[in-house]
């Protein structure tokens, strides 16, 4: 058998653009539905949606045939949980609340075996090296991980430079509705303070030769920041899209009028 390829990490090393999807329905029949989309890469959120391991692994299993990659977020940068998220097959991470260097660093020994790192071996019983049915997997694994780290507070972009200099960091992300709420906008991404901060961040880790990364569901921002080089940037979230089109329907025949959606929002 063979090791499985992180297209998305080599997609990002070429600077293609990725376009991809937020999937908070935690469910792997809904996550089969995203993959069958068209987009280049889903985001499983194990931070603020109902996910736990096997939910994970559900989705990972679901989407698995198709031309997409999976990420996983982790509701936390916790190396025995993300030791179980690469066994379950996760190539991809997607770590929030990352403030420092020092903590990205910690997170790329979390990614890496021995001796460059602290994962814990196991692979007989990880489906991740098809349980040692893939030849060399533990020499090779660690070549496809890609690690994306996530910025979202003041303290985060004060040492944004230090954070995407750290080797084995593939990514960085900005979250911006953790960020406006650090910078004091909570609920407003569109505010002008927060999209400075977000075009000089997407500029520094460019800067940087790392790949910059944002979710917008505003359609003008998220196409303005794919111009200013943002190279993985999710364009809406299932939970998101489901609500909308279930209340514009109702609406369409109870006469109502059609929800409005707040120009600035995130999601």
């Amino acid at each position: 058998m063979d090791m499985p390829i992180n297209t998305f990490k080599r997609a990002l090393s070429r600077n293609e653009a990725q376009l991809g999807l937020w999937l908070g329905l935690a469910n792997g029949y809904c996550a089969e539905l995203a993959a069958n989309a068209g987009f280049d890469w889903l985001l499983i959120d194990g931070e603020h949606a109902p996910n736990d391991l096997r939910s994970v692994l559900e989705q990972l299993q679901a989407v698995a045939p198709y031309p997409v990659q999976p990420i996983a977020r982790p509701p936390v940068g916790d190396a025995a949980l993300i030791k179980q998220y690469l066994d379950i097959g996760v190539q991809t991470l997607l770590v929030p609340m990352v403030d420092t260097a020092e903590q990205a660093r910690q997170l790329v020994r979390a990614t890496r075996y021995p001796p460059e790192g602290i994962r814990g071996v196991g692979s007989a019983l990880a489906r991740a090296s098809r349980w040692n049915s893939i030849p060399g997997y533990l020499d090779r694994a660690d070549e496809e991980v890609c690690l994306l780290v996530q910025i979202e507070t003041q303290t985060g972009l004060e040492n944004l430079d230090e954070i995407a200099a750290v080797e084995g960091v593939d990514g960085v992300f900005i979250g911006p509705a953790d960020l406006s709420a650090s910078l004091g906008h909570r609920g407003d991404p569109g505010h002008d303070d927060v999209q400075r901060a977000i075009e000089d961040g997407i500029a520094r880790i460019q800067k940087a030769n790392k790949a910059a990364g944002i979710l917008s569901a505003n359609k003008t921002l998220a196409r303005r920041y794919l111009e200013l080089g943002a190279t993985f940037v999710a364009v809406g979230v299932d939970t998101s899209v489901l609500m909308n089109a279930l209340k514009a329907l109702a609406g369409e025949f109870k006469g109502d009028e059609a929800p409005a959606t707040p120009s600035s929002s995130v999601y």
